[in-house]
């Protein structure tokens, strides 16, 4: 497949990299996280006037039905910028209303940019395994109540709406009996605790206390709700791996960008020859983990789910490997200077350790890719 941008996708990157650089400044940033919201309203509305909301959104919603490559140089540019605004959980959302087919409004709400979403999928219990769910929706009617804890909410005190996953049928750990559903935040009985997570970035635990919806908050069908939940994942995955890049990318050129200043014995650090090595070790890193990111993006739109997983966990556990060794090493090339506030370097280093272990961590996914049919022969075979 040619991955080399296409004159719309590159005009987007260019002028969002323009945006990036004149309005999202790294003391900008900053500023933001450590304000009292954590987020910028004005930054928000620069990406949904850029059409950043409405890009992957179907046309039927006022959206540009992008697909999941098309977003690939906006998350890259995104990852460079650190970006702390609710955009990827609120895609992510979206996404699972698109597979759904039944909230067309909401989707148009999001392409405006009126409505943020968050996913509120995980449990303190469950580790990265989706399909580990306590969380109940007891049918009442037409409807259902929800009671459990969802735990690490992206900007889940951000959002508008949540998607939360329950079980209406089924074991703890089976995939069947999962239900989804659309939940705004203000609902009787959902309470939220906000707090900043360590690369800066705003999370929630989101606590559900019979909290009664209608039928028209389930998204698909009542109890089926897996193959929605394992595809929207793999979606959002492929994305962080995108993200990862971008802030790779940055971090690998402020490192070289010092051993080329930094002065030591009379000479700048970049000309010992062992420090060469080791970037050279980091840009094959980097290099890898882009091969893979764009495998993902390839694939995370397939309707075909033996292949999407089988890309996305192979292109998670190589740009998690990678975002752990590029961060290190970028951080000790640093020295001291590498785990300071006041350095980008270190921001970065945050956030790529946080998209390490986002949506499954390197070993979680050398699972998971293992387990895929065709990996390992047939017994007796």
């Amino acid at each position: 497949m040619d991955f080399t941008l296409n004159q719309d996708q590159q005009q987007l990157a260019d002028a969002l990299r323009r945006w990036l650089d004149k309005e999202y400044a790294f003391e900008r940033r900053r500023a933001i996280v450590h304000s009292d919201s954590g987020v910028s309203h004005e930054a928000w509305d620069g990406l949904v006037e850029l059409g950043l909301t409405a890009l992957p959104l179907p046309g039927e919603a006022g959206g540009f039905d992008g697909t999941a490559a098309d977003l690939l140089p906006v998350m890259q540019a995104l990852g460079r910028a650190l970006l702390v605004e609710p955009y990827f959980a609120t895609i992510w959302g979206a996404r699972f209303l698109a597979l759904g087919g039944r909230h067309l409004s909401q989707l148009e709400q999001v392409a405006q940019g009126s409505l943020r979403l968050a996913c509120a999928l995980g449990e303190r219990q469950a580790r990265h395994d989706l399909h580990d769910i306590v969380t109940t929706a007891v049918a009442n009617g037409e409807g259902f109540v929800l009671d459990g804890e969802k735990t690490v909410v992206l900007h889940g005190a951000q959002a508008g709406a949540l998607i939360v996953s329950a079980r209406s049928g089924g074991g703890q750990y089976d995939q069947d009996g999962i239900s989804l559903f659309l939940v705004p935040t203000d609902a009787p009985g959902v309470t939220l605790r906000d707090y900043r997570t360590i690369d800066g970035q705003r999370a929630a635990t989101v606590t559900l206390v019979q909290v009664v919806l209608g039928g028209e908050a389930l998204i698909g069908q009542a109890g089926q709700g897996w193959p929605l939940l394992d595809a929207a994942a793999d979606y959002a995955t492929a994305l962080l791996c995108a993200e990862a890049v971008g802030a790779m990318e940055a971090l690998f050129e402020a490192t070289l960008d010092y051993l080329k200043t930094r002065q030591q014995f009379g000479a700048p650090i970049g000309q010992f020859q062992a420090l060469q090595h080791r970037m050279a070790d980091v840009f094959i890193h980097l290099e890898q983990a882009r091969s893979m990111a764009m495998l993902a993006v390839a694939q995370a739109d397939s309707a075909e789910a033996q292949e999407r997983r089988r890309a996305v966990s192979a292109a998670k556990a190589r740009v998690s490997q990678a975002a752990t060794f590029v961060g290190q090493q970028a951080v000790q090339l640093h020295g001291g200077m590498g785990v300071t506030d006041e350095l980008p370097a270190s921001h970065h280093f945050k956030r790529l350790s946080m998209i390490a272990l986002t949506l499954g961590d390197a070993q979680h996914h050398l699972e998971r890719f293992v387990a895929q049919p065709g990996f390992l022969p047939a017994e007796g075979a």
